[in-house]
């Protein structure tokens, strides 16, 4: 086992994926007007959404990020996955 991460770093790790695990998470549950039977708008584009909810993709990308943010954490711990591990071809290859 290693020594402990910073508590800084785990904070900046854990923003990091929440970013992009709101990003992943936008598109799904979203439907579009013609999709959930709404008349549009004049002049609204035909990929807007109608059900768009931000807390909701916040709380999902919330929960996703502490998951992946808690296993890159114990993977750099206990070391369980390490950068020779992820050598699949080349000098370096088993």
């Amino acid at each position: 086992m290693t020594l402990p991460m910073e508590w800084t770093s785990i904070l900046a790790i854990y923003a990091l994926f929440w970013v992009v695990s709101a990003f992943v998470l936008l598109p799904f549950g979203v439907q579009t007007h013609e999709e959930a039977g709404i008349e549009k708008v004049a002049g609204q584009a035909d990929s807007a959404p109608a059900n768009f909810r931000p807390r909701l993709i916040a709380k999902r990308a919330t929960v996703l990020a502490a998951v992946l943010c808690t296993v890159y954490v114990l993977n750099y711990s206990y070391g369980w996955i390490t950068p020779e591990d992820l050598i699949f071809w080349g000098p370096g290859a088993r």
